[in-house]
C-alpha cells in the first residue's frame, strides 16, 4: 500500500511509497495526514517515524494530476490536502521523527518543517520550487529549517539547501550515510519510547502551546496567493511547462 502503519514496541513507522518520485495525489494527502493522527492518538504509541522508500523523502503535490483535471477541483483538493497533512504533523500527540533520504521539496517541506526531529541521509536536498510551479505555500515552514534571509532567498531562486547545510542551522539533528537513516532514526525512537508516554505527550502540547508562530494559520495565509495565481492564470502556465519540459513563457505578446 502506498502509505503503511506498523506499531511496534512504542513506535509508529508511517511509511510513504508512491513510485517514481513521492509525488502525492491529492486522496494520499489526506490519507497520510488519517495514518499521521490516528498514529499519534494510539495509547501504544510513544513515537512516530516518518519516512519514505524510494528515490526521495517528498517531491510535493502530484502536478500532472492537476493538469489532467479540469477546473480548480485538483488544486483545491491538493490545497486542502497539504494543509489537513502538515497541521496532522504538527499537531501530532507525540514526538514526531522525519527520516529524510534524497530529495525534500514543496510539500516535503511543509511535513518536515512541522516535525519535531528531523534526521536526513547524506544525500538529502531541501528546497521549494514553488515560484516555478506557479504556486507559494511552505514558506512558514521553511522559515522553521533556514534563517530568514537564506529563506527568501530560496523562495525566490527555488534553489535548494544541503543536509548539511541545514546540519549548520541546527535545524536537522543528525546527517548519516543513506545506508544507515532507518536505523538510526529507529534508534533515535526507541531512546524516546523509553520515558513516559503521558511526560512526551504533555511535553509535545507544552512546546507547541509556546511556538512563535502559528503555522496553521501562516500556511492558510500562503495558500491564498496560490489561489489568486490560478485565477489571473500564470499558474496553469508554470505547471504546464513543467509537465511538457519546457521553459515556461510568462512574457507572451
Amino acid at each position: 500500500m502506498p502509505i503503511t502503519t506498523e506499531i511496534r514496541d512504542g513506535i509508529a513507522e508511517v511509511v510513504v511509497n508512491f513510485p517514481p518520485v513521492n509525488a502525492l495525489p491529492v486522496q494520499a494527502w489526506f490519507d497520510l495526514a488519517d495514518a499521521v493522527t490516528a498514529a499519534g492518538r494510539n495509547p501504544a504509541v510513544c513515537v512516530v517515524l516518518l519516512r519514505s522508500e524510494g528515490r526521495g523523502f517528498n517531491a510535493g503535490v502530484d502536478i500532472k494530476e492537476m493538469q489532467r483535471s479540469t477546473g480548480h477541483t485538483a488544486l483545491v483538493g491538493a490545497n486542502r490536502g497539504c494543509y489537513a497533512a502538515f497541521k496532522a504533523v504538527y499537531e501530532c500527540e507525540v514526538p514526531l521523527i522525519a527520516a529524510v533520504n534524497g530529495f525534500c521539496v514543496g510539500g516535503g517541506i511543509g511535513l518536515v518543517g512541522n516535525a519535531d526531529i528531523i534526521i536526513a541521509s547524506d544525500d538529502a536536498i531541501f528546497g521549494l520550487p514553488e515560484v516555478d510551479r506557479g504556486a507559494l505555500g511552505a514558506a512558514t515552514h521553511l522559515a522553521r529549517l533556514v534563517p530568514q534571509h537564506k529563506m527568501r532567498a530560496m523562495v525566490y531562486t527555488c534553489a535548494n539547501a544541503t543536509a548539511q547545510e541545514l546540519h549548520s542551522y541546527g535545524s536537522v539533528l543528525e546527517v548519516v550515510p543513506r545506508a544507515e537513516l532507518r536505523d538510526r532514526a529507529l534508534a533515535l525512537a526507541a531512546s524516546l519510547a523509553k520515558k513516559s508516554p503521558a511526560i512526551l505527550r504533555a511535553a509535545k502540547a507544552c512546546l507547541n502551546g509556546i511556538d512563535p508562530v502559528d503555522v496553521n494559520k501562516s500556511y492558510r495565509f500562503e495558500q491564498g496567493f496560490t489561489f489568486e495565481l490560478n485565477l489571473i492564470g500564470v499558474a496553469d502556465e508554470a505547471r504546464d511547462a513543467f509537465v511538457e519540459k519546457r521553459d515556461a513563457n510568462f512574457h507572451k505578446s
